[in-house]
């Protein structure tokens, strides 16, 4: 028997369910020197995590009875950063304990409250909640932990990430001194250590990560493109593996609705999660994964956070990790309990050195390919046709006379010419990319010139993103105060804290002259420091230009368009300054006061 040292009540639940062995942390947080103490596990996600700390307080719990009996304040409290794994982890200890006689309370965010306080008042073995809904629970009376045996904190990194050490501490600090207390994580920081030495007694420490950092069953691929066609390159990647599902993860909110937008453009059955999403759209979201109504997700990091999909084959990272930890944080979500997954980092060619020295330091080994090309991708159409068509299939009767009759009408040719044409109108169209090479990308960014921008100036403006610069109200500012038309201002270019454009090498000196003869007129809207540059840096970051040119500074005229109020320049110009009636984002005008703030205020 595979399970001969547990208990049958939990061998046999192990059984049904379909377990043949025990994973790696399974087996550690059983062994003999495990039994009766504090515990410290270090597993990756999808390792089988809930199963093990269930396993692992099952003699605390029990303590050697058949059944528990009934309890009137619960006995184990299952702690998770998001509803979604706080109802996954529900899920999976309803099946491990039913046996067992276990009554399972869920308590997290987005559910009726009086229902979840009547369950605890009916006496819960084990609780499982998200820290803010337990902690509302515990100060309002319906939460009693003075009979707690074992906390468990799943996910505690993630918890700390996302600001939950106050609940956390004050739910850890209204249990019983002689509690057992499992924590888990992925990865081990500071934090983490510091909130073990607070509320655990000689913990055993268990890691079952590996020397390598990264997921066994998890295949990671980089894959260089071009800044301007990653979305394209998404594309053909999603196309190429025909995934059952996926998940594109994008750093921001923003980025996800334009993504989402995009590809249900382009035919893909995709659905979005982010922070602007309410939890009966997330719900709704996510069953249309699970039910296979949809197949792509594109999420940020937070949202998908205690996701957990079985089909899920595919993560693609659109956008690249701030770090490595989010890295395996992100594709953890695939590869998960023995199934294979794929993981792709889309690499602009700029910033390739910053991700081979992050796949360094989690030591995960990538394959460098390129992004799959339109022949590759129908190559790829063509064997899931023919697999899907020759696959055993019965057909009845009606089937039979339909297909006598097409051939009656049609050549056996024409018929399955047809088929094939069917199933690819049902597949979105692949992306024309351009070659991976310097003389591929050099002719592409020559083709993409407008006509009488070949030679060209650049100059930079000492603002960007982070004060909401944006073209609408850029290029009436330079027509304005340059003497120029929209036409005469080629590529504009917003990085960070700059922003750079371009204008034809001919009118640049005349363009220049005009700029300093309008530079100091009275303006109590704010100041931008324009002056000759050498062009962005490669991958957008911006660049200070010289040519020794002093530099041209222009205040908008009131009641124009001009950049938006309280927002730091962080350049080395000056900010914008005085008392203006600057709008939002794009809207001219408006009442308001704004301070200034350098590189170091909150972001925008």
């Amino acid at each position: 028997m595979p399970f001969s040292t547990l208990s049958p009540l939990f061998a046999n639940a192990l059984e049904e369910r379909g377990y043949t062995a025990l994973t790696a942390v399974q087996s550690a947080v059983v062994a003999p020197e495990a039994d009766g103490r504090d515990l410290v596990v270090s597993a990756q996600t999808g390792s089988g995590k809930t199963v093990a700390f269930g396993l692992a307080f099952a003699d605390t719990l029990l303590r050697g009875e058949a059944q528990l009996p009934p309890s009137g304040a619960p006995l184990a409290l299952v702690i998770a950063p998001t509803r979604e794994l706080a109802l996954q982890v529900s899920r999976e200890l309803t099946w491990l304990y039913k046996q067992a006689g276990a009554w399972i309370a869920t308590c997290v965010g987005g559910m009726d409250p009086s229902k979840e306080r009547r369950s605890l008042q009916r006496g819960a073995h084990i609780v499982v909640g998200t820290p803010g809904r337990l902690r509302d629970h515990l100060e309002r009376g319906a939460l009693d932990l003075s009979a707690l045996r074992v906390a468990v904190l799943d996910e505690a990194d993630e918890m700390l990430d996302m600001g939950f050490r106050e609940d956390l501490e004050e739910i850890l600090d209204a249990t019983p001194d002689n509690r057992r207390t499992l924590l888990f994580s992925a990865t081990m920081p500071k934090p983490i250590e510091a909130l073990a030495r607070r509320y655990q007694n000689n913990a055993l420490r268990i890691s079952t990560v590996g020397d390598d950092r990264g997921h066994g069953d998890i295949t990671y691929q980089a894959v260089t493109v071009a800044p301007a066609e990653i979305e394209a390159s998404v594309v053909n990647l999603l196309r190429f593996h025909e995934a059952e599902t996926a998940i594109l993860f994008c750093a921001t909110r923003d980025n996800v609705r334009r993504l989402h937008a995009t590809l249900q453009e382009r035919g893909f059955a995709v659905v979005a999660l982010s922070g602007e999403h309410s939890q009966s759209e997330r719900n709704q979201a996510l069953q249309a994964l699970r039910d296979r109504r949809a197949r792509v997700c594109v999420a940020t990091d937070v949202a998908a956070r205690g996701i957990d999909l079985p089909s899920l084959s595919l993560v693609v990272h659109v956008e690249i990790p701030r770090d490595a930890e989010t890295l395996q944080h992100r594709s953890g979500r695939t590869g998960r309990a023995g199934k294979k997954g794929t993981a792709v980092l889309i690499v602009p060619y700029p910033r390739r050195r910053r991700v081979e020295s992050m796949l360094r330091g989690a030591k995960i080994e990538a394959d460098w390919i390129e992004a799959p090309s339109r022949d590759a991708i129908r190559a790829q159409d063509r064997e899931r046709l023919l697999g899907a068509l020759l696959q055993p299939a019965e057909f009845d009767e009606e089937d039979r006379k339909l297909a006598e009759r097409l051939l009656a009408e049609r050549s056996p040719q024409d018929v399955a010419a047809a088929l094939v044409r069917s199933f690819r109108a049902k597949l979105p169209e692949p992306e024309e990319l351009m070659e991976n090479t310097p003389e591929a990308r050099r002719a592409a960014q020559k083709e993409r010139h407008r006509p009488g921008f070949e030679d060209v100036a650049w100059f930079r403006m000492d603002i960007g993103r982070r004060q909401n610069a944006d073209a609408r109200w850029i290029l009436p500012l330079l027509c304005r105060r340059g003497h120029i038309t929209r036409a005469e201002v080629g590529a504009i270019r917003i990085g960070q804290y700059e922003t750079h454009f371009q204008v034809p090498t001919a009118i640049a000196d005349k363009f220049a002259a005009t700029l300093l003869r309008t530079a100091n007129e009275d303006d109590d809207r704010g100041i931008v420091t324009i002056e000759p540059s050498e062009g962005p840096r490669e991958g957008g970051g911006g660049h200070h230009g010289g040519g020794g040119a002093k530099p041209m500074v222009h205040r908008a005229k009131p009641g124009r368009s001009g950049p938006p109020k309280g927002k730091p320049h962080g350049g080395k110009g000056k900010p914008f300054a005085g008392k203006g009636k600057p709008g939002g984002p794009g809207k001219p005008g408006g009442p308001g006061k704004f301070k200034p703030k350098g590189r170091k205020g909150r972001p925008a």
